[in-house]
């Protein structure tokens, strides 16, 4: 327990990372994934094949390959991301977005908006037909037909599988210690190897941070959930 009172700054400034990680790359994904969707069930057959090549490449790559390729091998042929001094200042410390924190925002936005394509598609191919020939019929094109008529029920189609997926990538920011980004994993190794008789305290304290963190996105699937069940 000393261990765990000691360095509890250090602790929540680990899941605060993990939590900006979790927020960036889920807005980014789910634009993204969005945007995929549309383009797999769209009408120019080039842009449905690339779409496909690019989901079904990238969702088959280890998340941990993705972001070591990103990290190591991107600068090599001129690939880079990162933010300019960015500082988010919090009561316990200084969170510092560095090159290593823009990569993994950009590795896991690019692996999980495969899995939100899918899930979106899903959704689409659960709205009846006739109501986006209806949409077609009345003159929209089809990025109107999308945008106004299939996309809104798609989500509500698709939210169970969206959440599932939000929640994987919440525990797949774990994956970031590989380029040492300093969250909940990386936070964990490092106070494990200084107080090796507090290791179990310390699993506890984090595996319960990520069940405390998942049952907050379920409840807020499941409310949006019946919200929209009762909007139909």
């Amino acid at each position: 327990m000393t261990a765990i009172t000691e360095n509890y700054q250090a602790i929540v400034i680990s899941f605060v990372t993990a939590i900006l990680l979790f927020v960036v790359s889920g807005i980014g994904s789910l634009v993204l994934g969005t945007f995929l969707a549309a383009l797999r069930v769209g009408p120019v057959a080039v842009m449905r094949r690339a779409a496909g090549v690019y989901v079904t490449s990238v969702r088959n790559i280890p998340l941990l390959v993705v972001l070591l390729f990103l990290y190591y091998a991107g600068p090599k042929i001129g690939v880079t991301f990162r933010f300019v001094d960015i500082v988010v200042p919090t009561g316990w410390g200084d969170i510092r977005m560095t090159n290593a924190f823009a990569t993994a925002v950009v590795g896991l936005t690019l692996y999980t908006s495969c899995f939100v394509c899918e899930a979106i598609r899903s959704g689409i191919n659960a709205v009846p037909v006739g109501q986006a020939e209806a949409a077609r019929a009345i003159g929209l094109p089809f990025s109107g037909v999308m945008r106004q008529v299939v996309l809104p029920q798609a989500f509500r189609a698709a939210l169970p599988p969206l959440a599932s997926t939000q929640i994987a990538l919440l525990k797949n920011t774990t994956v970031a210690i590989a380029i040492t980004v300093l969250e909940t994993a990386y936070q964990l190794k490092q106070l494990t190897d200084a107080n090796p008789g507090d290791r179990w305290w310390l699993l506890a304290v984090f595996a319960g941070g990520f069940v405390l963190l998942v049952e907050v996105v379920s409840f807020a699937s499941n409310r949006m959930e019946r919200r929209w069940r009762v909007a139909r």
